[in-house]
């Protein structure tokens, strides 16, 4: 349940997810977005490999925004209205606030959720 840990940390850094029902509604949107990731990602991907294969693997955060879509479209209790990112600020460098509707939400949190996903995977193997 990687997906559940990395929803819990991109909800920790931003705003616009919003889960009904507490700690039963992020274990069930925890297992459909890893339901998700585990049957509809890979045709996603299979469908755009040629683009993936073109830009070396950097649209791979489409078939996570895709998926991320599917499960606010079938789960009521899971719904992305924005993306807010109220920005970050240390000696060596800033990131400024981000503020995203619609489309470019979805296009937000899966990239975020994509690439901790990775990560979390490539510390496990």
């Amino acid at each position: 349940m990687i997906e559940t840990g990395t929803l819990i940390i991109v909800m920790q850094f931003t705003k616009g997810i919003t889960i009904e029902n507490g700690a039963s509604g992020l274990i069930t949107v925890g297992g459909a977005l890893t339901l998700t990731a585990l049957l509809v990602k890979p045709i996603i991907n299979l469908l755009l490999l040629p683009l993936n294969l073109i830009t070396f693997g950097l649209f791979r955060w489409v078939g996570q925004a895709i998926a991320l879509f599917l499960v606010d479209f079938v789960l009521p209790s899971f719904t992305i209205k924005l993306f807010e990112f109220q920005g970050f600020k240390s000696d060596l460098f800033v990131i400024p606030p981000i503020f995203l509707r619609g489309v470019l939400a979805y296009v937000a949190f899966s990239f975020l959720l994509s690439t901790i996903t990775t990560f979390f995977r490539w510390l496990i193997k």
